[in-house]
């Protein structure tokens, strides 16, 4: 069985899709199989591994209509072991269509379950906001990333990302688990970063990993070609460090399958 990672933060610009496709992208050269779910309508995901709006007809929005199978819409990527499950410009209708769907938190978790056997990863990059596409991706996920700018306004709001998972974990999912959260856009020479990281331990004081994303211009530049890092530049400070985020995925999970034995 698949497990189902959303990658969250309804602040903007924080590096969310950047962490989601590149740690999708590493998981599979490092030998997962991975499925990328984008649910932001924005399509930035998509089009960040190739798939702009020019060339997606059908994506994550019409699977959750039940006009496709979600194996319908999935796209074979660079990346020999990565999908990808695109998002289309029609994403952006769906918080309005689902308020009247039975079970309508569920509905990203049925789809899944479609395809929960195939993959070793499921990754869900969440949309920037806290409306029901995003909790439809809290509902699916088994575990939660949360990627935080190393900015002066970076904590702004963090406070309510957590009540909303607090308020999902209470009436709706309980065994959902924040996996960590992950400082991005780091920028050493600063001060700043270092207080925005002593910051980030009072909100997750046994969960932050220890792999910090820098700020580089390479990593920018990737999704313009249609790349990810690790197909762009993975010897570069952002290729490394995103492997780095990756195998730290895979040790902490490695981890807890052993605690089971």
């Amino acid at each position: 069985m698949a497990k189902i990672i959303s990658i969250v933060n309804q602040k903007g610009g924080v590096g969310k899709t950047t962490t989601a496709m590149n740690l999708a992208a590493y998981l599979s050269e490092l030998g997962r199989f991975v499925l990328l779910v984008d649910m932001d309508p924005q399509g930035n995901a998509s089009s960040g591994l190739g798939f702009g709006k020019d060339k997606v007809e059908q994506g994550i929005y019409e699977a959750l209509a039940k006009q496709k199978r979600l194996h319908d819409i999935v796209r074979n990527t660079a990346h020999e072991g990565l999908r990808l499950a695109p998002s289309t410009p029609n994403l952006a209708g769906a918080n309005i269509e689902l308020i009247d769907v039975e079970r309508r938190e569920h509905q990203l978790a049925d789809l899944l379950a479609e395809a929960n056997h195939a993959y070793d990863y499921i990754i869900v990059d969440c949309p920037p906001s806290l409306g029901l596409l995003t909790v439809n991706s809290l509902v699916a996920a088994d575990e939660l990333l949360i990627p935080v700018q190393a900015e002066y306004y970076a904590l702004e709001g963090l406070g309510q990302l957590l009540e909303t998972i607090n308020l999902v974990q209470t009436h709706i999912k309980p065994e959902l688990k924040v996996l960590g959260a992950v400082l991005t856009m780091f920028d050493q020479r600063t001060r700043l970063s270092e207080d925005v990281m002593n910051e980030l331990y009072k909100y997750f004081p046994d969960t932050i990993f220890r792999t910090v994303i820098p700020r580089t211009v390479r990593l920018a530049e990737a999704p313009s070609f249609g790349k990810s890092i690790a197909h762009y530049d993975p010897s570069g400070k952002g290729g490394r460090a995103y492997e780095r985020l990756a195998r730290e995925v895979l040790e902490k999970h490695q981890r807890v399958d052993q605690n089971k034995i």
